[in-house]
């Protein structure tokens, strides 16, 4: 009603040349006048909404005000994005849904050198088309880019090509596998380094285990007809930011190794978790009994306990018959009944363990479990199959343990990746 308080709602933004920031919205409710004042409700902040004009097409008309119902441009406001309210009575609209994305790719520059360049038009995208979602994955080492379909990257490579003149090239994305161990072993490592002056000194033992949620420390092991006697003094449940859990037992009795070198020992461990010795994927639901060791009055320092705590673990994972775990998605399939077949069909080539099927809204509905490594070009290969009229949505389950053979595939690759290196 244009009589009422004024509110509006940002739908769109673009940056446009010689223009910088251009502010699409929505009149929701009031007359808007130019000139007014307004307050941003997501950052508190006021903004005057200088000039008003409305579009057609490349067109574009000012205007002295803007009543509800209408849609409007306005330029050079302060820190406005998409789906944020302006409003004169904090009055705020929720934020505008968007739907999840069903298409990834990893995205590299041709020249090494345009990697700035390139993270600084992808944000600027993000911002134009919030659909289009940018990652910088630390774990992968890559920028995944996710979209709404393959059409949909292809046009935002086109602007990143012609536009920002910037050469890319689209990459398979490397999957976040995960490791883990499934029984216990014992190592112990010895870091000796001696050259003038102090040198370096420690000497960590150590027992594995796979981690289960609840499960308390043990006290004793027997590993190679020899008994481990366990007497846990503390314990650490760390929640590692990948998911699962590092369990840190301290297991030292008699001083062998002093109190102060036990945070060196947790550090060691820690970074080889974050480069875990099959594939170099994070390690997860591991727990680790510091049992024994020895040190030098002189030259013992936490990088000595640091290296030998991280060597150790690093033996003792290797014999613990290691896995790797692959993250599984829940796939659901909206597919007209004349198509049912072949779609189900190429489900089951991408390893796929259909959980169920019903009818929804005059399609088929397969509901499936899928590991992520096989829903690459999915959105691609379904709208092929169908004629473009099956749609699909996935989220994150679980992860599970991969068999032999894929093990054995993934360990070559990850060698021969080394050897490039």
């Amino acid at each position: 009603m244009p009589s009422g308080p004024t509110n509006l709602l940002v739908f769109k933004t673009s940056v446009e040349q010689h223009i910088g920031e251009v502010v699409y919205f929505k009149v929701m409710s009031g007359t808007l006048k130019e000139g007014m004042d307004l307050t941003n409700m997501t950052t508190k902040n006021k903004e005057r909404l200088s000039q008003l004009m409305v579009s057609s097409g490349k067109n574009r008309t000012k205007v002295p005000s803007l009543a509800a119902g209408d849609v409007g441009v306005t330029v050079k406001l302060k820190a406005t994005k998409f789906s944020q309210t302006l409003s004169d009575n904090d009055t705020a609209f929720p934020k505008i849904a968007l739907p999840e994305p069903k298409y990834r790719t990893a995205i590299k520059p041709v020249n090494e050198g345009d990697e700035e360049k390139l993270g600084e038009a992808l944000n600027r995208m993000n911002q134009e088309d919030p659909t289009i979602i940018i990652e910088y994955s630390k774990e992968l080492r890559q920028i995944i880019v996710h979209g709404q379909g393959e059409y949909h990257i292809n046009i935002m490579k086109w602007h990143l090509d012609n536009q920002f003149k910037i050469e890319t090239t689209f990459v398979a994305p490397r999957i976040p596998y995960r490791e883990t161990i499934t029984k216990h072993a014992q190592a112990d490592y010895r870091h000796k380094k001696q050259s003038g002056g102090a040198g370096q000194f420690g000497e960590v033992h150590m027992i594995i285990e796979p981690y289960t949620e609840g499960a308390k420390p043990k006290d004793m092991f027997k590993l190679d007809g020899k008994e481990y006697k366990m007497s846990v003094r503390g314990s650490d449940a760390i929640e590692l930011p990948w998911g699962g859990k590092l369990i840190y037992n301290n297991c030292i009795v008699g001083g062998s190794i002093d109190a102060r070198f036990l945070p060196a020992i947790l550090k060691g461990i820690m970074e080889k978790i974050e480069i875990g010795p099959l594939t170099g994927s994070y390690a997860r639901d591991i727990a680790v009994y510091v049992y024994d060791g020895k040190m030098h009055p002189v030259d013992s320092n936490e990088i000595s306990f640091r290296l030998a705590g991280r060597n150790a673990f690093a033996m003792a994972f290797k014999k613990a018959s290691p896995k790797i775990l692959e993250p599984i998605y829940e796939v659901e399939v909206l597919v007209p009944s004349d198509r049912m077949g072949d779609v189900m069909s190429d489900l089951q080539g991408r390893r796929a363990i259909v959980q169920g099927m019903s009818s929804e809204g005059g399609f088929e509905k397969i509901s499936a479990k899928v590991p992520l490594a096989e829903m690459n070009r999915y959105s691609t290969s379904l709208s092929s199959i169908t004629g473009g009229r099956a749609m699909y949505s996935m989220k994150f389950c679980e992860y599970t343990a991969v068999s032999g053979d894929i093990q054995e595939q993934l360990l070559k690759a990850y060698e021969e990746e080394q050897k490039e290196e």
